[in-house]
């Protein structure tokens, strides 16, 4: 604790995506999904990793959450859960986004903190969807092999 009657912030707050195309890298990663948001994560590129150190988070809210206000305010309420669940079980050579559903306006806050922290043990535990062509195709394989 510190002076203030604080308690230690659980190490230094992640850095943040900030261009469409690194949202769209982690989309082609897997997901973590919950009731309130999907996680989706992805290890940067040998290129990326030296030019950033440490874990990088994204926030998406689209227009089917509802208006402006409804977006700002889930945006609020997921940036505050995020702050709430820290230190996060987040690797440092990965990016991850959240995106928001709608489930997330009307709900508890305590849930919301569970959903963040559970969808990030997840992720690092790798119990988590995989996405792309390669998934795909793999799922077609397994289909075939059925008697």
């Amino acid at each position: 604790m510190r002076e203030d009657g604080k308690p230690e912030p659980g190490g230094k707050p992640p850095g943040r995506l900030t261009k469409r195309a690194e949202f769209l890298r982690v989309a082609r990663g897997r997901r973590s999904p919950t009731p309130r948001f999907t996680l989706q994560f992805r290890r940067r590129d040998e290129a990326n990793r030296e030019a950033v150190c440490g874990a990088r988070l994204g926030l998406t809210v689209t227009r089917s959450v509802g208006g402006a206000v409804e977006r700002n305010r889930v945006r609020r309420r997921l940036k505050e859960a995020l702050r709430a669940a820290a230190p996060l079980e987040a690797e440092s050579d990965h990016d991850y986004v959240l995106v928001a559903r709608r489930e997330a306006l009307g709900s508890r806050f305590a849930a919301l903190v569970d959903d963040v922290r559970h969808a990030f043990r997840a992720a690092r535990r790798g119990k988590a969807e995989r996405r792309g062509r390669a998934s795909a195709l793999s799922a077609a394989k397994d289909e075939d092999k059925r008697p």
